[in-house]
């Protein structure tokens, strides 16, 4: 199926090349774009794209608030913010808003295209030097978490967050398998693979392979 893309972003030079890069591929099909927040609102409200690329420095608006406003009202759509901003506080606000990519705008085209297609397989694509810094971030808190306490958690029961299909695809993502190969050896197509991440991601409260497992670990749904 052919993925419809909407773009969010005020500068003419970089909407530009975002829509050459989407209409240079037979899998997407550009449909609309808004150079504002007021225009990016009713873009979202009339437009329906399975995925909206938003910039987060708009002249008016925030693109914050339509990365909340397109997942609130188009849930089954996907969000990836294209900026120039790399630090943590941009990365985690449009991460806790609804965001499942994040990529700087001097991103190559076919990077570009792959981060696409990634979030639509159930993915969270993320721009190298994002990821190194969310991990640089999250790494000392990490530490700590991981000493003992004296309280003992008990183990979450798989059956209590996930279906049988979605333990399976779970365990297959710690296995480091890829859609295709967990549906085939489900029998099921990559695309109800991502369908069940997408459900496994928002049930850990996640937003990448690595954060569910670990998650999916320390809640005791994994063995170690």
């Amino acid at each position: 199926m052919v993925t419809k893309v909407a773009i969010i972003e005020d500068n003419a030079e970089f909407l530009s090349r975002f829509r050459q890069v989407i209409e240079s591929s037979s899998e997407f099909s550009f449909i609309g774009s808004a150079v504002n927040g007021i225009d990016g609102m009713a873009l979202i409200a009339n437009v329906d794209a399975d995925a909206y690329l938003v910039d987060l420095g708009l002249p008016d608006i925030n693109g914050i608030e339509l990365i909340r406003l397109a997942v609130k009202i188009r849930p089954e759509c996907d969000v990836m913010v294209i900026t120039m901003f790399a630090d943590d506080a941009h990365v985690i606000q449009s991460i806790e808003a609804g965001a499942t990519g994040y990529i700087l705008k001097d991103s190559t085209s076919l990077d570009i295209l792959e981060c696409i297609r990634t979030l639509r397989e159930g993915g969270s694509p993320i721009s190298p030097l994002i990821a190194r810094r969310i991990l640089q971030k999250f790494q000392p808190a990490a530490r700590i978490s991981d000493q003992p306490t004296p309280a003992t958690v008990q183990p979450a029961a798989a059956t209590d967050l996930f279906s049988e299909r979605e333990y399976q695809v779970l365990h297959a993502l710690s296995k480091g398998l890829s859609f295709k190969e967990i549906g085939a050896r489900h029998y099921i197509s990559s695309h109800t693979v991502a369908r069940h991440v997408k459900k496994i991601y928002r049930v850990l409260a996640v937003h990448s392979r690595g954060e569910a497992v670990y998650e999916a670990t320390k809640l005791g749904i994994l063995s170690k």
